[in-house]
């Protein structure tokens, strides 16, 4: 669905260039979540950007369904570390806003609209405004609003970081159960080792900046997933370990083919090597 050929990024400003990414090579499968994770500053929200057409790459390419990325697309989906609802709008209004913007029937999305709040638990909800809802329950109804138009690729820049922990994980649970319903695929940029081992199928680890693929990991849990007891605690603890343990390794150690991890199987020493 998604493919990234030699993908680089570099910027120009006042102290000079600053090269962001380098050589990222990485293909996603439709249907597929894939996580992003690194350090501050590595290019993963960079990396995002050019995905949905928001910035040009510097090199390489980058295309969706075999077409070039050259600017945004109505099939692909952003979601934001904000929820930036408009104020006086209410939830469903504010659900509905792409239908307006895009220029697509109201009256055949409204249903739509409507499905999503009460599948996102904000059934009854309809008519409230935003300073009316808590943090967790605005960035539900921006799920929403990005979910509205059935998109094929749906990116989020994470979208649960101004959230307490609590919230985000009961937020990501919820994100397992939409993309179980819905299979949109999924790139999904964090920080948190946590948010990544139970949400993705694959991990896609960046070294620091240029950001590189370091390695990427594959996370052969069952779902749904969760922090709490369950009968997949100690692999949710192994997966999160040997990630933690790749972030902290310094740029020296960059291994060079996939690894797996959870399951009975023990992460293999191989990762996709940083290009």
């Amino acid at each position: 669905m998604i493919r990234l050929s030699g993908v680089s990024r570099t910027f120009d400003g006042r102290s000079g260039r600053v090269e962001a990414l380098r050589g990222i090579d990485l293909d996603v499968g439709e249907g597929e979540f894939v996580a992003v994770l690194g350090r501050s500053g590595c290019g993963k929200s960079t990396l995002l950007r050019m995905i949905a057409g928001l910035l040009p790459v510097t090199e390489g390419e980058i295309t969706v369904a075999g077409t070039p990325i050259t600017r945004p697309r109505r099939d692909i989906a952003m979601l934001f570390q904000r929820p930036a609802l408009l104020p006086w709008r209410t939830v469903l209004d504010n659900v509905l806003l792409p239908v307006e913007i895009f220029g697509w029937s109201r009256a055949k999305h409204r249903e739509r609209a409507r499905q999503l709040l009460e599948m996102a638990g904000l059934g009854g909800f309809e008519k409230r405004l935003p300073h009316e809802l808590s943090g967790g329950m605005q960035q539900r109804v921006s799920l929403c609003r990005s979910l509205v138009g059935e998109p094929r690729v749906m990116l989020m820049d994470e979208p649960f970081s101004a959230l307490d922990a609590l919230t985000r994980e009961e937020l990501s649970g919820e994100l397992q159960r939409v993309h179980m319903e819905t299979r949109a695929t999924i790139v999904f940029v964090t920080h948190s080792i946590d948010e990544a081992v139970l949400l993705a199928d694959r991990v896609v680890v960046l070294s620091p900046r240029p950001g590189r693929i370091r390695k990427v990991v594959e996370v052969e849990i069952p779902r749904p997933r969760t922090l709490g007891r369950n009968a997949h605690l100690a692999d949710v603890a192994r997966v999160s370990a040997d990630l933690h343990e790749l972030l902290m390794e310094r740029e020296g150690s960059t291994p060079d083919e996939p690894a797996r991890a959870g399951g009975a199987d023990q992460p293999a020493p191989a990762g996709s090597g940083g290009r």
